[in-house]
């Protein structure tokens, strides 16, 4: 409709109208406003063409999301009227039914990530005390796990982690082999938005219809929607916002994580499927942010770095003790485990020193009294009720850093 206008336009303004004879006799001031008066009616149809177009989709061209997105340091929760007479009233725990594996678990919804030092067996023996779970590292094979004694123990709160390529498949089929207990398998890419990562679930989908799948990343509802339908149970969400990830600075991709959360978890939520925060927390208000915002699971990287648990490399420097920690897509990663970075990608990771923490058991016994504290803040007897009672407002400034390092 609107390029059938543009045609018009560009007809009627080489010459009169279709019907007339030009006409010779007012050719002066009035052909000039004539002539004015058509091309203005030609630029107005060209703005309603494309408009038509932009709008309708027909070609596909650059726009702006001019709507604001938020990140957790964007807000903070607003304090509310509460019962509540102690932070040891407030109910941790959750209880899900998954979509499709008709799995149920209950337990506290923190999860440990599957990056080096962080998704290892040892974190997941101490998260596992607390209900928690731990989503373990790409390298859990057959071997490993066979090494392991306590595996068992360990297989209502423990995830396999694999990729999309052939060998990943052939992992994970050796591995529930031998250890079919095992409930949960996470498919992580960086990029979950391939329709090759949407078959990949399918197929892991039909060939395992009882196991617990979770998927991603992705940071929009419609591709919430997508992993959902191609047959995962859980969702992780979140594009660049880790503190040892750089996609958003090598690519420029990415989507503020609050609101990620929040249109992520309505999109999964509206077909019965769940989701998890996958980072940006910094502390355990951001944490108590996410599952505000809607989250069902908050999966925990860098924050539960530097512990004894996770095994990483140990450096003195100047007296003072640090552990390694690097992102999944960084060099590191890439040289430890696969001999490199090929020709054609660049590193989307950092490498960084953490301060060694020691026992991770008191870095868990913060962040959960955290999560307490901001729910008797807002009213929340439970973390089930924490998203019913938040109310965000947005800030220029979360907190005093006067001392802050």
């Amino acid at each position: 409709m609107g390029i059938v206008a543009l045609f018009i336009s560009i007809d009627r303004l080489g010459g009169s109208d279709y019907n007339d004879e030009p006409k010779l006799k007012n050719c002066g001031a009035k052909a000039s406003n004539s002539l004015g008066l058509k091309l203005l009616t030609f630029i107005f149809h060209i703005f309603c063409t494309i408009k038509y177009i932009s709008t309708n989709n027909c070609l596909k061209i650059m726009r702006i999301e001019e709507e604001l997105k938020l990140d957790y340091s964007d807000v903070l929760f607003r304090p509310k009227r509460s019962t509540l007479t102690s932070r040891k009233e407030v109910d941790l725990n959750r209880t899900y039914k998954f979509k499709y594996s008709q799995h149920e678990w209950s337990g506290v919804p923190i999860m440990a990530s599957n990056m080096d030092g962080v998704g290892e067996l040892g974190v997941a023996e101490k998260l596992s005390e607390f209900n928690m779970i731990t989503c373990l590292t790409k390298q859990h094979d057959v071997k490993k796990f066979s090494q392991y004694k306590n595996l068992k123990a360990l297989y209502k709160n423990t995830a396999l982690s694999i990729g999309i390529k052939k060998e990943d498949f052939e992992r994970l089929n050796k591995v529930l082999k031998e250890f079919s207990f095992l409930k949960f398998i996470c498919v992580d890419v960086a990029n979950g938005y391939t329709e090759r990562f949407s078959s990949f679930i399918k197929s892991v989908r039909e060939k395992y219809p009882t196991k617990t799948i979770i998927a991603g990343n992705v940071v929009t509802a419609d591709m919430a929607q997508e992993l959902v339908l191609s047959g995962a149970d859980i969702v992780k969400v979140g594009i660049g916002p880790g503190s040892v990830c750089t996609t958003r600075i090598q690519t420029g991709v990415g989507y503020p994580q609050l609101s990620a959360v929040m249109e992520c978890a309505d999109a999964a939520h509206g077909l019965g499927a769940h989701i998890i925060a996958d980072g940006g927390c910094t502390c355990p208000g951001d944490v108590a942010k996410a599952f505000g915002a809607g989250a069902d699971f908050t999966m925990l990287g860098g924050m539960l770095a530097g512990h004894d648990e996770g095994k990483g490399k140990l450096i003195k420097d100047k007296g003072r003790k640090y552990i390694e920690f690097y992102g999944s897509s960084s060099l590191e990663a890439n040289k430890k485990h696969y001999g490199g970075l090929s020709n054609y990608r660049s590193s989307e990771g950092r490498i960084v020193r953490v301060k060694y923490r020691g026992k991770i058991k008191n870095t868990i016994l913060d962040i959960l009294g955290g999560i307490r504290s901001s729910c008797t803040y807002v009213g929340a007897p439970s973390l089930k009720q924490l998203s019913k009672c938040a109310t965000f407002v947005r800030v220029t400034n979360q907190f005093n850093k006067t001392f802050v390092e």
